[in-house]
């Protein structure tokens, strides 16, 4: 044997003991050598690969960088990493139990193969910041991302590596992704402040603001941890139940948070949830409430999502930080419908985790109610990471405080405002700049009619410089048009009229979003396409057939009959479908499709698709989505860093489409 093959085989060998120590040490706090020892076989590595320049991907090594990163690059999770449904009441947690046992009933009443009786997880809510660990077929961690927008985060495996308490390599011989909460621990918090040149403020910014630091170093310095809780993506075995995942984490070297309960009643859900509110100020670490979650992962799989949240889990957050501050000033807000709301300008002061200088008002009646006054003193909460609102004020701080007046006028048009019960609203809607913009910003947006390369700054500029005063204008721009505006040349302006004139042949539920209608989300919008069909039988439902369909209330059936009973919005509709906008209810066009009935499987990162938009567009066009290849796929379409679902198309003989041939045959429908 060579030399050099002796040494790697030395450098193999302590990479695995170092990593063994480090798990001994840092995850189940049993070490099995003394500091000093680790230290020299530390050296020693560090050593063999300067002269051998092998370092293996896994090393202990490359857990700390002298290098500073550039900027952020953007990573496309493999799987969705979804938000969680919240409620700050029992009675909600109540409510979504009822829910849960109603949809698990109507399944067994109708299938021989039952769900069985409901069984909960319960886990506590970490306030860190969310990572998402990806491990290929080596078990090598590959990758690591914060959340994002869920669907795209930022690479930050750099940055994640300094967490000692992060595995670099796995057991296992599938594609995973785990996510997981980098957190800051009190004492880690106070080593910092010690010697900081600026002092953490919290243990959540210290452990977001490490994460998001483009110095290396710094992050290291910070010392985090982190607990993981889930599988977002599997190319394995999938997992039978949660806890089962939960073992299944464990045993691959992750670290876990000792507290996991199995609740199969309310009663003892809200036993759980005293107990972890109790602990909470002994925790060494920030917790903001608990999750419980569905055990059984065929329940799962039939309770399904919203838009935005998995039905089977919800976040009980605990009650929300409240604070005292002085309100400096009132500003006047005009929205996308023309409602003008208040904002106070408050005092910076902190509140759970960030600082707040602006609270919601709501309305005059609210001001009057709670009797807010600019100068006093009030209080502030911030409940589930929404918006801070003024709960009250602090009654001796009243004396020579100033009473809020509501405007007269516009404050950004000038026009009178009209009062509509206990609101204000400017009636202005082709000339007042806030609500223009704010509609065309949400008319392009992702979610509805998807026109890329859109951004508020654009829109300002669409209405200032080219008196785009209405929808339909934007499918009248030209190329020379933008050329005109600031930082448009040539390829950008050419590239936003191809972007406007795609957005043309759009889906039904994206346009009926884009459209604005109060009270009206995604969900909503794709709910009424599947039970109306086409836009006329929308536009001419009534509320007796709106209000039968799941989740549409009075208010909302009372917004859409509203909204589409205006002359101007169907006139804006009609100018927007001569101009050339097609929107289509997907299912007409499945039966032409290429890949109707077709099984096709994903594997590896497309450029054009998140897994959860790809897996949409192949069922819009009618194909059967898998996660596992067999001698009845169809189609492997296949994009970078394709894993071991290529490599069974190759030995089954599937036929193998890479990114640009399956946008070739959707061309062709």
């Amino acid at each position: 044997m060579s030399t050099i093959d002796t040494k790697k085989e030395q450098i193999e060998k302590l990479v695995e003991e170092l990593n063994k120590y480090a798990q001994e040490y840092y995850l189940l706090d049993n070490p099995s050598v003394s500091d000093k020892e680790y230290d020299l076989r530390y050296d020693e590595l560090l050593k063999l690969e300067k002269e051998t320049g092998i370092i293996l991907p896994y090393s202990p090594t490359q857990r700390v960088g002298d290098n500073i990163l550039k900027e952020f690059q953007k990573y496309t999770h493999k799987g969705k990493l979804w938000s969680l449904d919240k409620s700050q009441t029992v009675q909600g947690i109540i409510d979504w139990h009822v829910r849960n046992k109603k949809a698990v009933d109507d399944y067994n009443s109708t299938h021989e193969e039952k769900l069985p009786q409901l069984e909960y997880v319960i886990t506590k809510k970490f306030d860190g910041l969310t990572i998402n660990c990806t491990y290929d077929e080596n078990g090598i961690l590959i990758k690591a991302a914060t959340r994002g927008t869920g669907e795209v985060g930022e690479d930050i495996t750099a940055q994640a590596r300094t967490i000692m308490s992060l595995p670099l390599k796995i057991n296992n011989s599938n594609v995973i992704e785990v996510h997981g909460e980098a957190i800051m621990t009190r004492e880690a918090f106070e080593e910092y402040n010690k010697s900081a040149a600026v002092p953490l403020k919290n243990l959540r910014n210290g452990a977001a603001g490490a994460l998001r630091n483009l110095n290396i170093k710094e992050t290291a310095r910070r010392k985090l941890s982190a607990f993981f809780y889930d599988v977002g993506y599997n190319e394995g075995a999938p997992f039978k139940t949660y806890f089962e995942m939960m073992n299944f984490i464990k045993n691959m070297g992750f670290p876990l948070d000792n507290y996991i309960k199995i609740c199969s009643s309310i009663e003892e859900i809200e036993n759980e949830l005293k107990y972890v509110e109790e602990i909470r100020s002994e925790l060494n670490y920030d917790i903001d409430g608990v999750v419980i979650a569905i055990n059984d992962m065929k329940t799962r799989e039939i309770l399904g999502y919203t838009i935005k949240f998995p039905k089977w889990a919800i976040a009980y957050k605990f009650e929300a930080e409240e604070a005292t501050t002085k309100l400096l000033d009132v500003e006047w807000n005009v929205g996308r419908s023309g409602r003008v709301t208040p904002t106070a300008i408050l005092e910076p002061v902190e509140l759970a985790g960030v600082t707040v200088k602006r609270a919601t008002l709501n309305n005059m009646d609210d001001i009057k109610r709670k009797e807010v006054r600019i100068g006093c003193s009030v209080f502030v909460r911030r409940s589930n990471d929404v918006i801070p609102e003024i709960m009250g004020v602090v009654q001796d701080t009243l004396e020579g405080s100033i009473e809020i007046q509501a405007p007269e006028k516009c404050p950004y048009c000038d026009s009178e405002l009209v009062q509509d019960g206990v609101h204000y609203f400017c009636d202005n809607t082709l000339s007042c700049k806030p609500q223009m913009v704010k509609s065309i910003v949400h008319f392009g947006s992702r979610e509805a009619m998807n026109i890329e390369g859109f951004s508020e700054k654009t829109a300002e500029q669409l209405f200032e410089k080219l008196e785009i005063k209405s929808i339909p204008d934007l499918y009248r721009i030209k190329k020379e048009d933008l050329m005109q505006l600031d930082k448009f040349a040539e390829k950008k302006a050419q590239n936003l009229v191809n972007a406007i004139e795609k957005s043309k042949n759009c889906s039904l539920a994206s346009f009926i979003y884009a459209l604005g209608i109060p009270n009206i989300g995604k969900k909503t919008a794709t709910d009424l396409v599947k039970n109306f069909k086409s836009l006329d039988n929308i536009i001419q439902s009534s509320e007796e057939e709106l209000v039968s369909i799941q989740d549409v209330g009075e208010i909302v059936a009372k917004s859409i009959i509203e909204f589409f009973n205006e002359d101007k919005i169907i006139n804006s509709i009609n100018e927007l479908l001569e101009l050339g906008v097609k929107p289509i209810f997907e299912e007409e066009e499945v039966s032409k499709s290429l890949f109707s009935d077709k099984t096709v499987v994903v594997t590896g990162s497309l450029e054009n698709y998140t897994r959860t938009t790809i897996k949409e567009k192949l069922q819009s066009v009618g194909a059967k989505v898998s996660g596992s290849v067999s001698k009845k796929t169809d189609y492997v379409l296949a994009g970078k860093e394709a894993g071991s679902k290529y490599d069974k198309a190759l030995e089954l003989g599937v036929k193998i489409i890479n990114e640009e041939e399956f946008e070739k045959m959707l061309s062709k429908l």
